[in-house]
């Protein structure tokens, strides 16, 4: 099992500061945890993640009551969530009604149904008993989001049996702790890790499954298709990529169906379910982004309108098609690195960058899409330094977006005294955001076209599975044969397990012939971050 003292840099020198790196003579622990001890790595991990669900439940308790949301409350508490906006939209559920059946909504179908799922009890709670619906509607959320999340960990650490702190990067951010149930991400998170374990596990099918039902919870787990279509041209290995991308279009449709139908049978027309698409077509530029960036600099440099300000009045053709463009360009990077990096890079590294580009180049990119990249991460890159230069990035991002909120509902709207953030702070942690995900993009391609610098490589680089704790049936080598097991006569090694031990009755202080020390072989100390 991983030792991150000694893989990762940025912890070994913290590690200097309670008594130093793990030691060269240290007994290993065993991926399962030491027997007869409760707390081991995993249980720490999940148990942690309950706790940053917990007071990120505390932080938005605020807005649980609908007082908070007068003069602005639920922006200068920074608790806004859509889950309580939206319970209220007009003719919404708040007043009995169902999502594309009585009532457009802005999100795919699966984030729908789970509102419905919630929201028609809550409303009939509420006209029986005079509950507190909006409190009940958002707790209930809550509720089943933190399942998702915590389930979400789970699969990550059965994805990292050798390296289960790296879901520690998931469970301690400042990401999850802000940002967990600003909307219903945390749903198509779940479904998205978990066809990435379906397909580690070579269930091609169910990961097909898997990501097309995230896909209809929100877009970009259809993105992860990507990856497995461009290795699997790098690989040979077709059957297996195609059939995952026909489950996953099955069971898109399959999902969709019954807001498509009840749409037509109910208003004639399947508008409501279309909406969808129609609002991502005609949204204007969304603060943060790349493009309002370059509108501010349009406006504080030029005397005159400049490209971006053109592009912002000219959204439907103009700049929707740029950011196609671009983000058709990025797949086609994704794809040349794919084919040409000297080893096939794991899917987790192809994954990142794919979803990265899209919100890079987006026209929107709300203050909860940071989710989306958390897994992702901890999946291609678990080092500690970059990722908590770009957490602090979203951290600064998360309250300036609150200021740049304040600075535009005007006196009247906001308590008396209530500071006012200069536009300018909220431009920098914007570009800081965006720039701290583009380096991040840069190190994941770096371990791409370097091998040897992959920390997750190197700790999967004797499991029988293959190298890429993802990779499935990309892990098999040439000529269309699986991978099988090999282990040396006369030293037995656990082979059921995905992370060779020893058998019992054998001695643990000194490791067989032909079996690696996990600590020594992971000792990265000289790697830069």
């Amino acid at each position: 099992m991983d030792a991150p003292s000694r893989s990762d840099r940025f912890v070994g020198g913290l590690a200097e500061l309670i008594g130093g790196r793990l030691g060269d003579h240290a007994v290993p622990e065993p991926a399962g945890g030491r027997p007869g001890r409760f707390w081991s790595a995993g249980r720490i991990v999940l148990a942690l993640t309950c706790l940053t669900l917990v007071a990120h439940w505390l932080q938005k308790s605020p807005c649980r009551q609908g007082e908070t949301w007068v003069l602005s409350g639920q922006l200068s508490q920074f608790c806004y969530s859509d889950i309580m906006a939206l319970y209220g939209a007009e003719g919404g559920l708040s007043q009995g009604g169902l999502p594309y059946l009585d009532y457009p909504l802005e999100y795919p179908v699966l984030t729908g149904y789970l509102m419905s799922l919630v929201g028609w009890p809550v409303n009939q709670l509420g006209a029986a008993f005079g509950i507190n619906e909006f409190t009940w509607f958002y707790d209930g959320n809550a509720l089943l989001l933190g399942i998702c999340g915590v389930a979400s960990v789970a699969l990550l650490l059965s994805l990292r049996r050798r390296r289960p702190w790296d879901a520690m990067l998931f469970a301690a951010s400042p990401a999850l702790l802000l940002s967990a149930t600003v909307n219903w991400d945390l749903l198509p998170i779940v479904l998205a890790v978990g066809g990435l374990l379906a397909w580690a596990r070579r269930r091609p099918v169910l990961a097909g499954v898997l990501l097309g039902l995230g896909t209809a919870a929100k877009l970009w787990p259809g993105f992860l298709l990507l990856p497995l279509i461009v290795l699997a041209l790098r690989t040979g290995r077709h059957r297996p990529a195609w059939l995952a991308v026909a489950a996953a279009v099955g069971a898109w449709v399959a999902a969709n169906l019954p807001a498509v139908v009840g749409d037509y049978l109910r208003n004639g027309s399947i508008d409501n379910w279309l909406q969808f698409l129609r609002l991502n077509t005609d949204r204007a530029i969304d603060w943060g982004t790349f493009w309002y960036v370059g509108q501010y600099l349009d406006r504080q440099l030029l005397t005159g309108p400049g490209p971006f300000q053109w592009l912002g009045a000219n959204v439907d053709p103009h700049l929707n098609w740029l950011t196609y463009g671009l983000f058709a360009l990025s797949c086609v990077g994704v794809g040349v690195l794919a084919l040409k990096a000297p080893q096939p890079p794991r899917v987790a590294a192809l994954a990142f960058l794919t979803v990265a580009a899209f919100l890079l180049f987006n026209k929107v990119w709300s203050q909860q899409f940071v989710l989306w990249l958390l897994p992702l991460v901890v999946l291609a890159r678990p080092r500690w330094g970059a990722f908590l230069a770009w957490q602090a990035a979203e951290v600064a991002y998360f309250f300036t977006f609150y200021g740049q909120l304040l600075r535009g509902v005007g006196d009247a709207g906001r308590p008396e005294g209530q500071f006012v953030m200069p536009e300018g702070w909220f431009i920098l942690a914007a570009t800081l955001r965006w720039g701290t995900v583009v380096l991040l993009c840069v190190y994941i391609i770096h371990d791409a076209l370097h091998p040897r610098d992959d920390v997750v490589r190197r700790s999967y680089r004797d499991d029988p599975a293959g190298p890429d704790p993802e990779g499935g049936v990309f892990n098999d080598p040439p000529g269309g044969s699986s991978r099988t097991v090999q282990v040396e006569q006369h030293h037995p090694v656990d082979i059921f397990s995905r992370d060779p031990q020893l058998l019992p009755g054998l001695q643990q202080d000194v490791l067989p012939r032909g079996v690696h020390d996990p600590v020594r072989q992971d000792d990265h100390r000289r790697d830069a971050e």
